[in-house]
């Protein structure tokens, strides 16, 4: 079993917050819009991360991370992009991918609105945990916190960590 921690659109912004609900997790995952490399170390220390640069990320950044991240978490396809869309109505540059191959989790940011919905049609988990930086037009910042145990997905948190 795994404890998974999913974090975006933090634009450089790190919080103390991150550790206190981090710190039993297994593996963090950063869906883009990094905004600097000193989040990254951050949470590096709370966890082993796994991020993909977003629109706003610098070289630095697209150096050290991919735009599309596609592996295995226990038994479940996971596929962590930047600009991924929503669920039905996917970004153009994924949509064909996603309908041909279809991850059991699919983890997106961009969008600043967290949202957890199945995808019926493709039989697969959409995950944005919203934004967790305070640049911006939402107006609580968010995080997601779960399990992966074997095939199953259980123990969904979404966790609000105040007004940005």
């Amino acid at each position: 079993m795994k404890k998974i921690g999913i974090i975006s659109d933090t634009h450089g912004f790190t919080d103390p917050k991150y550790a206190k609900y981090f710190g039993s997790c297994d593996e963090i995952w950063h869906a883009g819009d990094i905004g600097d490399l000193s989040v990254t170390d951050e949470l590096s220390k709370i966890a082993p991360v796994r991020a993909v640069y977003g629109n706003i990320d610098n070289h630095l950044i697209r150096s050290e991370f991919p735009l599309h991240q596609r592996f295995y978490c226990e038994k479940v396809s996971v596929w962590i992009t930047h600009i991924g869309g929503k669920p039905y109505v996917y970004s153009k540059n994924i949509k064909e991918e996603i309908e041909r191959n279809p991850p059991r989790i699919f983890v997106c940011g961009h969008s600043h609105i967290c949202k957890v919905q199945m995808d019926k049609k493709l039989n697969m988990l959409y995950i944005n945990p919203g934004a967790a930086g305070v640049k911006g037009f939402h107006k609580v910042r968010t995080l997601i916190r779960f399990e992966i145990d074997q095939y199953d997905i259980r123990n969904m948190e979404v966790i609000e960590l105040g007004t940005r």
